[in-house]
Formats: structure tokens, C-alpha cells, sequence
């Protein structure tokens, strides 16, 4: 069971489970969100604070899980006519069970998932439902347990409340490796595991062959790596192909340095015959996942739905730096 839980279960299957029918761009050079420019919670409470600006937008999380400490929020915003917006100015609120003690608020950026034409997959450019970009906020958990997020946007300069979600903080100990575990050791297929038959191992169109060149066993605690685990043709969140692009593009830049590798999520690149082992060893509630990890095969970050090349970039120098 997931630990987020929005008011408006129908969204989270649009943006988790796929991104929806079509996208609503309010700002093509979007400005970050100040904090200084929305309401400062001034003791009041959760309920109070969302009375404040009338219902708009709806806040969907792209992420499953929420920890004691700083936590990286993804999120898509949507309208009632199931229309993603990017380009608002956004914040998030956090506070207790009860409402009381609201924290924030606390700025989202908008992280476009745009790559160089020469990166944009068929896959991509083909599906009029792939994701276009992902707000961020770095967010605050002072201790485990239920809390609730508030989100507030100015669209079209209009502040709106953006519904609120539950979060059980620390809920889910059995995921993923997290910041500072050990990474798991799997084999990764490569290209000459399958013959040099290259739709075996990547469902992207056309298969990005440079992320298949190295079985991961091979250079776990010996070599910086980023692992995506991600399956663009058959993805429910609708990410995959734009992350994998991402990869794609970002790998070339580190000139070896990084060792960049993609794994897909199904046997055989079908649904119906479940999941490859590598996503049970690695215990994913979700797709698609990438993991930074250094030369002592320690993951140093971890990002969970879309996200940016900026964000890739971000994760693999610390894989490279660490």
C-alpha cells in the first residue's frame, strides 16, 4: 500500500498510472515559485490555511513513499478537466494528523523533461499522453508518522488551493534501497546476453544500445553508476520513455566516468508475464526508478518518477564525486 493517499483517487491513476489526454502549458519559460508570495500559515490551521484561496488545480504525487528528513516531492498538477498544467508557480504545506503546526510554505520547481532532438525517442514523440514535465519540492519530515500536504498555485496569476494529501512519514521500510544503503547486487541483460538483439532488452524506439553495454554485476563497487530501471513502451506512469531519453542524453556527458545502465521491467517485454527478477531484488512499488551509486557500490540518490536531466545530472556527480 502506497503511504500517499490523495482526496481524489481518480487523478492518482491519471498521473501514476498514466499521465492523462492532454496538457494545458501556461508558461513556456516558467518562473520558480517564491515563497514570499503566498500565504504564511500564521498559526493557522491546515483547514483554515486551504480556505484561504478558493478550489483549483489538483496536486497528484509521483512518488510512493515519504521519510523522517528532507524528502524529494514530485508531483503533477492537473485540472478538474484532467489536463496537466505546467509552468505554475506552486508550494506544498505540511502539518500534523491534526492539522496543527503547519510548516511552509515550501517552493516547487517545474523540471521539464524536454531532451535535444537528436535524444527524443519515437516512443516519446509518439505518444500524445508522455509526461511533459514534473514540479519538485524539496520538503521537510521532522518525525514518522500521518502528516498531511497542502499545495497552493498561481495559475494565470490566481492563487487556487491544490487539495490536500495524507502521508503516513516512514511507513513503507521494505522499499528500495534509500541514500546510504548498499545497492543490490543483480545482472543486468547486455547486449551480447541477447545476441546483439537489442529489443530483448530495451522496449525504447530506437533502443538506446549505449545504456546495454554493461551487466551491472560487473561494475557494482568497482565504477560509478546510474541504474534506470524503466520500460518506455509499456509504462503506466507514462514517464519511462522521456526518462529513458533523459539518460540517454545525459550519459554521453560524462564521458565514461559513469557507467549508465537501463533495466527493463517485464520478462520477455510482456505485462502478462510479470516482472523481471532484477525489480523484485530491488524492490520497486513503482516504475520508473533511478538510482545513483559511487565506486563502494553505495547508492547516493535516488529519484522515483519524472524527472530532468538537470535532476540526472545532479545524482550522477554525486555518484562520480562521492
Amino acid at each position: 500500500m502506497r503511504p500517499f493517499r490523495a482526496l481524489t483517487v481518480g487523478f492518482i491513476l491519471l498521473f501514476v498510472v498514466g499521465c492523462g489526454s492532454s496538457s494545458s502549458d501556461t508558461s513556456s519559460a516558467p518562473k520558480p515559485a517564491k515563497a514570499a508570495d503566498f500565504p504564511n500559515p500564521g498559526g493557522r490551521t491546515i483547514a483554515q490555511l486551504a480556505k484561504t484561496a478558493p478550489a483549483g488545480p489538483v496536486l497528484v504525487p509521483s512518488v510512493s513513499n515519504a521519510f523522517k528528513g528532507e524528502n524529494r516531492l514530485g508531483f503533477g498538477l492537473f485540472t478538474l478537466a484532467q489536463k496537466q498544467i505546467n509552468g505554475a508557480q506552486v508550494v506544498v504545506y505540511t502539518t500534523d494528523k491534526q492539522g496543527q503546526q503547519v510548516k511552509g510554505p515550501y517552493p516547487a520547481r517545474f523540471e521539464s523533461l524536454a531532451v535535444k532532438p537528436q535524444f527524443q525517442s519515437k516512443t516519446t514523440a509518439s505518444d500524445p499522453d508522455a509526461a511533459k514535465g514534473v514540479y519538485v519540492a524539496d520538503v521537510p519530515f521532522a518525525k514518522d508518522g500521518p502528516a498531511t500536504i497542502l499545495g497552493m498555485a498561481r495559475v494565470g496569476g490566481k492563487l487556487q488551493s491544490a487539495g490536500q494529501l495524507s502521508v503516513d512519514v516512514g511507513a513503507n521500510t521494505s522499499g528500495p534501497p534509500r541514500v546510504g544503503d548498499k545497492a543490490i547486487l543483480v545482472h543486468t541483460p547486455t547486449l551480447a546476453s541477447v545476441g546483439g538483439d537489442a529489443s530483448k532488452v530495451d522496449t525504447r524506439v530506437p533502443p538506446a544500445k549505449s545504456l546495454s553495454q554493461t551487466d551491472f554485476a560487473d561494475v557494482l563497487g568497482r565504477k560509478p553508476v546510474v541504474l534506470l530501471f524503466a520500460t518506455p513502451a509499456l509504462c503506466k506512469s507514462r514517464v519511462c520513455g522521456p526518462v529513458e531519453d533523459i539518460a540517454a542524453q545525459v550519459a554521453p556527458q560524462y564521458g565514461g566516468k559513469v557507467t549508465f545502465i537501463h533495466q527493463e521491467i517485464y520478462n520477455d517485454n510482456q505485462v502478462d508475464k510479470g516482472f523481471r527478477p532484477q525489480v523484485g531484488k530491488w524492490r520497486l512499488p513503482s516504475e520508473p526508478w533511478a538510482f545513483a551509486i559511487d565506486r563502494k557500490g553505495v547508492v547516493v540518490d535516488r529519484l522515483e518518477g519524472a524527472f530532468s536531466a538537470r535532476e540526472l545530472q545532479r545524482a550522477a556527480q554525486k555518484a562520480l564525486s562521492a
